[in-house]
């Protein structure tokens, strides 16, 4: 229950839906006595919907997060184990539609593939659930071992980890499976801007893990320049980042990492 109200909460105070709301009350509001109130709360509705969808806020809050850990470099011995976090594939329309389904952060299972290639002999952890709370069909970890087998991953090779909703989650569930240890090499695998709370978590969880960041969703900080050419573009993008931000804080003060703001 409290997992559903908070992805419900999450979703409807985001940014964009708040500034409609805005702009709705204006509106409503100028169609009674006190119209003069709700003509300027509309206009700066407006003015709040045009700054945060053309200005390029968004992707300055967001690079904020997705440079804090730079590309991986290889180096030294080869990686014991990597660990994907969910987050990529709709396994609801993956069991209605009988193929693989990924989103906009397609990358993690497709650097997933490319890793478990590139070292053969490390293992695939696949961390992730189904957070659809009312019709959850199959997992993604169960999505996902079937998309690295068709690639060639040999079954023995995939740790799956099918009951994580959250990144809290596929720390602490991943943990009994492979009982980290010190001086074993991991690497962990998701989006780049979610890259520090994942770092914070599973440090705190007991993992040496090395940041693999993939799904960067700008060139880098000279997209802190450019506005957006569409107004949802630049919505969405401030939607991901103070999504991101707010549960980074979230996780700090809830003791579930003990950095504010980890670092390499």
């Amino acid at each position: 229950m409290v997992y559903l109200a908070s992805k419900i909460f999450g979703f409807l105070i985001t940014p964009s839906n708040l500034i409609a709301t805005v702009c709705l009350i204006g509106v409503m509001l100028s169609l009674t006595r006190w119209r003069k109130a709700g003509v300027r709360i509309g206009a700066a509705g407006i003015l709040l919907l045009l700054v945060c969808g053309y200005s390029p806020l968004g992707n300055v809050l967001l690079l904020t997060l997705s440079e804090r850990f730079p590309a991986w470099q290889e180096s030294g011995r080869a990686p014991d184990g990597i660990i994907v976090l969910g987050g990529a594939i709709n396994p609801d329309l993956t069991a209605v539609r009988g193929a693989p389904e990924m989103n906009s952060s397609a990358e993690r299972m497709t650097a997933a593939a490319v890793l478990a290639r590139r070292f053969p002999n490390a293992k695939i952890v696949l961390s992730g659930g189904n957070a659809n709370p009312f019709h959850p069909l199959s997992t993604e970890a169960e999505v996902g071992r079937k998309f690295l087998e068709d690639l060639g991953v040999a079954d023995d090779r995939i740790v799956m980890e099918g009951r994580s909703r959250t990144t809290y989650e596929n720390a602490e569930f991943t943990r009994p499976l492979i009982h980290p240890v010190a001086g074993e090499r991991l690497l962990l695998v998701t989006s780049a801007y979610h890259m520090p709370r994942a770092m914070g978590v599973f440090r705190a969880a007991g993992f040496n893990v090395e940041a693999y960041p993939v799904d960067w969703r700008t060139r880098g900080w000279v997209d802190a320049e450019r506005p957006f050419l569409t107004l949802s573009g630049g919505l969405g993008r401030l939607d991901t980042a103070v999504h991101e931000w707010v549960g980074l804080i979230g996780y700090r003060l809830a003791g579930r990492t003990r950095e504010w703001f980890p670092a390499p």
